[in-house]
């Protein structure tokens, strides 16, 4: 019998022990973290539609992506990879290796996050708060082959989120975020909304939305929002996923590449914002709600307030909902300083004003 056994388990007795104690620590973490709040602010002047935000700035790691880094851990871990010793690294914007570096550190294993010098101050600190290391390039998309690059000379795990978000994640339940939103709203008085409105990062959440959708089979539509310098929206146009792009200045959404998770199939309408568009709708989502949000957020806030003006041109009541992504405490140096704003040539003054005649009166002019 002994030359039937040959080679190493795929798990020896210690790897079994360690990933048992590791899913048990990652399943704990979720069931304390209580589910995030569904918000509706008044807007006087769009009466008969509702607009609800699903606030993930709450979680532990204060985004959206405390969600996904727990998904990709425990993709990880179940597919054999992160095992006691394994060095973690991610390709990132921020707000993910953020959350990355929390579960690493509740693991005891290292991580590093690679991103580009431009992200925000505060995110690396968190990062780094978290126990987490960063390596710093020069363009987005450099930011792919240098975390594979690092992963293989340390034999350690690149977790990749920009390939595994979409497969990592249950999207037909298991309390995902499609699955929380309609919940949630199961009792509103428009219980089934007309639109989600997404933005496009890793492509993973509207691809959960997406499929949820229509896997539980309802009239909602998901609506996905695009930024400048960002290469999904004509690659949804145009059905050419080899599109390549510069990059965004709205941190956490928009890539220079069609990221494998983008799923271009579930979506039934894409609008591209403009930068100052997004970052306008921000500064008044932020007065409005009385704390700041991220520039992710005033991207999905505008896709809304677009999705609003044509059920209003249409004569139809409804629910819009999207999501808070991120708090806007994390751009205090940026999307919040006006001498980040004038280095950048944007002026948001235009947008802020459309947008505050649209909430406040309901006219139209807004695109």
């Amino acid at each position: 019998m002994d030359h039937c056994i040959k080679g190493r388990s795929a798990l020896t007795p210690e790897d079994r022990d360690w990933t048992h104690r590791a899913i048990r620590i990652l399943e704990a973490d979720g069931r304390r973290s209580a589910d995030t709040h569904l918000v509706k602010p008044d807007f006087p002047g769009l009466r008969g539609i509702d607009i609800y935000f699903k606030d993930e700035s709450t979680h532990p790691t204060g985004s959206l992506k405390h969600r996904l880094a727990r998904s990709l851990f425990l993709y990880g871990i179940c597919n054999g990879r992160i095992r006691e010793d394994t060095l973690l690294v991610e390709a990132s914007s921020g707000s993910t290796a953020v959350s990355e570096a929390y579960f690493a550190r509740l693991l005891g294993l290292s991580f590093v996050a690679v991103m580009t010098r431009s992200t925000s101050q505060q995110k690396i600190e968190a990062i780094e708060r978290f126990g987490g290391r960063c390596h710093f390039v020069d363009h987005a998309r450099e930011v792919y082959g240098a975390a594979q690059a690092i992963a293989d000379e340390a034999g350690g795990y690149y977790l990749d989120q920009f390939t595994h978000a979409e497969r990592a994640t249950d999207w037909r339940g298991n309390n995902n975020i499609a699955e929380s939103i309609f919940r949630q709203m199961s009792g509103e008085f428009h219980a089934v909304p007309e639109w989600v409105v997404m933005s496009a990062g890793t492509g993973g959440t509207s691809a959960t939305i997406g499929r949820f959708i229509r896997y539980r089979n309802l009239d909602t539509r998901l609506c996905v929002v695009d930024v400048e310098g960002s290469a999904f929206y004509e690659a949804w146009q145009s059905g050419d996923m080899n599109i390549k792009a510069a990059g965004s200045r709205i941190e956490g959404i928009g890539r220079p590449r069609v990221e494998p998770s983008f799923i271009p199939t579930v979506i039934d309408e894409m609008i591209r914002i403009p930068d100052e568009a997004s970052i306008a709708a921000a500064h008044v989502l932020s007065e409005r709600l009385f704390r700041r949000v991220g520039g992710s957020t005033g991207t999905n806030f505008m896709g809304v307030l677009c999705m609003a003006s044509l059920m209003r041109r249409q004569g139809r009541a409804g629910s819009l909902v999207t999501l808070i992504c991120d708090s806007g405490d994390r751009y205090a140096t940026s999307y919040y300083d006006e001498a980040w704003l004038r280095a950048q040539k944007l002026d948001i003054s235009g947008w802020r004003a459309r947008i505050e005649r649209f909430l406040d009166t309901g006219e139209e002019g807004l695109l």
